[in-house]
């Protein structure tokens, strides 16, 4: 196997260049001469627009546009955004008030955009905005996540935008009315600000009659497709670009406000402008994730076996349904609705409300995590109610490994799976036979200990279809490829790929992505698909790329069994010692007129999901005095198939369950009745930092899929989704022991340290 194709930890080749300030991100790259957008907000929840003037903020120094809804409406400008709808669960349509652009003679939550500014500088834009006149008849916030309350839509009045339902309601019903043991639990997952590194932004200029949007984003044929749409024009008029993204999670998955009005102000001003949200702004207007309470019952019979599952739930959309935002707590979480277990019977009823905060959309994981957080949230509260090993419980419950394929309850057909051998793994690596002495060591320290598991599986998600295109140059190849990095490692890996398939070094092998003038489709990244998805294309490509090359060298070396050796890079001929390399076929090919033998495109399609799944154990230690929770050791056992680069595995599972900790342990957004974001800045908001994780233990643990020709199985979100329910379970077996019973994240001292207060209060009495 070569030191550099895949399955091997090689170094990322992106590194150099991104952490030498080399990086191109959307504003190192603005166009000269750029003019400065800023978006003038409501400062207020929910209201009536009484007064919106903005004539002087048009004749101050440096404007040279303020554009308004009625701005949008006078140019025939559909002021609104798209999103996807559901199916309710009585067949009809989910709810779809428009989103606007600009806030349209209401305004619903803090930080909508209300004006678009154009200057010279952005203090002159500022200052501007300081001179608009703006005057609303204020209304009462709807802040919590049920039905009723101040209506945001008067087509809504008890603010349902959704009522989705999944599952045969009376089997389950029955199934636990008829249980030997029946368990109930409340179980809410808090909301998150996802504050990626780099802030949303985008750069607009007119190139000739063409529009070209640069954006920070995960993708750019969604976007190509919207801006065309919006203004009317043929697809071919605009192009868009994704530069060196900082970071998306998700968040930066779909359409805002801000790239349709930047795009707008480039094209009225014949100027190029750019627009960099500030981090304040990035909290109040950033889609957020999660938010949601689930009303959770498990049936389980004599055997402690599973005979039902029952999720009530109430999610948060925000004030307006975002591009994926009504799918993620309804289908995204059906996928893995069951989990690891052999349990058909199952129902999930989810309603989501619109309240008037801000959007909440696609967070690392979409679905998955909070799915999984919620089953094994319950099922180790159902462990402890029982009197049994919270593992031996999850054991007795497995899909047995014969069982495979196995279709989910909910439609999903797991290809692959040895959930018994991935936990029995990760109680030798997390040296469960010590948690006694350690914990022991913790309580002579005044602290309690506790130890939580969590086992996970998540799906794939994301459009199946994906086309690669390889060129070679006199020096190497060019890889065009239809996802988008985010900081995952995407070059180093692809280039790993396409070393596998030619033998061409990975320093010659150039990946070009994010631009949809060089690339004519692609599914963008999200959902763990990118590598599976896109790495079969490329495959099929090069195999294509060769396959044509080896007809034409074997007329030029004139021997009909011309074969191509990918370890080695060369073409040889049986019986003669004559070796030519990729590089001096394609130099021949050229020579010989035929440079359409030096490109291959190619589309494919997966032929099946793949399931990614393992265990998370936890540790975590409380201080009785203060409430502080700490995570102190963390193991991690996976099975993600065949890895294509171990260390970038490794990497993203850090990273995921970092997020995950963040999530549990210290982040927490905090509004007020009146709807103002108390969170809203790194001061008041906990983002983890690096005194609060461990070392994460990562161990592999495959069994290849069968679902792709790599066999492999996405791992960019895998951490997340088995990081909140350990790291929670962790935190409910430290207070077992004093009797309490119900914790929620997120675990901050000031919440720990009032259910220690508790506790102690009702032991006294």
């Amino acid at each position: 196997m070569s030191k550099f194709g895949t399955s091997q930890p090689v170094t990322r080749l992106e590194d150099v260049r991104l952490l030498t300030g080399h990086g191109r991100y959307v504003d190192d790259i603005v166009p000269d001469g750029a003019l400065f957008g800023y978006v003038f907000r409501s400062t207020m929840a929910h209201g009536t627009i009484t007064a919106l003037d903005v004539d002087d903020a048009r004749q101050a120094d440096g404007i040279h546009a303020v554009f308004i809804a009625a701005d949008l409406d006078a140019a025939g400008l559909k002021n609104s955004m798209r999103f996807s709808t559901i199916k309710n669960r009585d067949g009809s349509t989910s709810a779809s008030p428009v989103r606007p652009l600009l806030a349209n003679g209401v305004v619903r939550f803090v930080g909508e955009p209300v004006a678009f500014i154009v200057a010279d500088t952005l203090a002159q834009a500022k200052d501007a905005a300081e001179l608009i006149g703006f005057d609303i008849d204020e209304k009462p916030a709807k802040l919590d996540i049920a039905p009723g309350g101040e209506p945001l839509y008067a087509a809504l009045p008890d603010n349902v935008g959704y009522d989705y339902a999944v599952g045969d309601e009376a089997a389950v019903e029955a199934a636990l009315a008829n249980a030997a043991h029946r368990m109930r639990l409340e179980i809410g997952d808090n909301r998150i600000i996802v504050n990626s590194i780099e802030p949303r932004g985008c750069t607009a200029a007119m190139e000739g009659d063409r529009l070209h949007l640069t954006v920070n984003g995960q993708g750019v044929w969604g976007t190509k497709k919207d801006l065309a749409k919006f203004f009317g024009v043929a697809p071919e008029m605009i192009r868009v670009t994704n530069p060196d993204v900082g970071g998306g999670f998700g968040m930066k998955a779909m359409g805002y406000p801000e790239h349709f009005l930047t795009a707008l102000a480039a094209k009225r001003t014949g100027r190029p402008v750019r627009w960099m949200a500030e981090r304040t702004e990035s909290m109040l207007s950033d889609n957020a994730g999660r938010d949601l309470v689930c009303d959770t019952e498990l049936g389980f019979d004599e055997d402690l076996r599973l005979v039902a599952y029952k999720v009530v739930s109430l999610s948060n959309l925000g004030a307006y349904s975002s591009g994926f935002g009504q799918g993620i707590q309804s289908s995204l979480f059906t996928k893995v609705l069951p989990g690891v277990y052999d349990l058909q019977t199952v129902f999930l009823h989810n309603r989501g409300i619109y309240t008037n905060t801000t959007q909440v959309d696609a967070y690392r994981g979409a679905g998955r995590p909070e799915a999984i957080y919620n089953l094994e949230r319950a099922m180790d509260h159902a462990a402890r109610v029982l009197g049994v090993d919270p593992l031996e419980l999850r054991r007795r419950n497995f899909i047995p490994v014969d069982k495979f394929p196995y279709r989910s309850a909910t439609g999903e057909l797991y290809d692959v799976g040895n959930f018994h051998a991935v936990l029995d793994r990760a109680i030798v690596e997390a040296d469960l036979a010590g948690f006694a002495a350690r914990r022991a060591s913790s309580e002579a320290q005044g602290k309690l200990r506790g130890l939580g598991t969590c086992y996970y599986i998540e799906s794939i998600l994301g459009d199946p279809d994906e086309t690669a295109a390889i060129e070679l140059t006199e020096t190497g190849a060019k890889v065009f490829v239809g996802t988008q990095s985010n900081g995952q490692g995407h070059e180093t890996v692809y280039a790993q790929l396409l070393h596998d398939d030619t033998g061409l070094p990975l320093e010659s092998i150039e990946i070009v992505q994010g631009d949809s003038d060089l690339i004519a489709t692609g599914g963008g990244t999200g959902g763990s698909r990118s590598v599976t998805v896109q790495g079969m294309a490329m495959r099929a490509t090069a195999k294509e790329l060769i396959d044509q090359l080896t007809v034409f060298m074997a007329a030029h070396m004139d021997n009909a069994d011309v074969n191509f050796d990918a370890e080695e890079g060369v073409f040889r001929a049986p019986g003669s010692n004559v070796v030519v390399t990729l590089l001096e076929a394609a130099g021949a090919a050229r020579a010989a007129g035929r440079a359409d033998l030096l490109q291959a495109t190619k589309r494919t399609e997966l032929p099946g999901r793949s399931y990614p799944n393992g265990c998370h154990v936890a540790e975590v230690e409380i201080d009785r005095d203060t409430g502080t929770t700490q995570v102190v050791r963390y193991t991690v056992v996976d099975d993600f198939g065949n890895l294509m680069n171990p260390m970038l595995a490794q990497g993203q599972v850090h990273g995921g369950v970092v997020q995950g900790i963040g999530q549990a342990i210290t982040e927490h957004v905090v509004y007020d009745a009146d709807g103002q974001l108390l969170t809203a800045t790194f001061m008041d908001y906990g983002m983890p930092r690096a005194d609060d994780t461990p070392f994460v233990a990562f161990h592999s643990q495959p069994v290849p899929s069968t679902a792709n020709p790599l066999g492999m199985k996405g791992c960019g979100e895998a951490g997340t989704v088995g990081a909140l329910a350990a790291v929670s379970n962790g935190v409910q077996d430290a207070l077992w022991p004093l009797g309490i019973r119900q914790v929620d994240m997120p675990f901050t001292p000031s919440r720990v340290w009032e259910m220690l207060q508790q506790a102690q209060a009702v032991a006294a009495e």
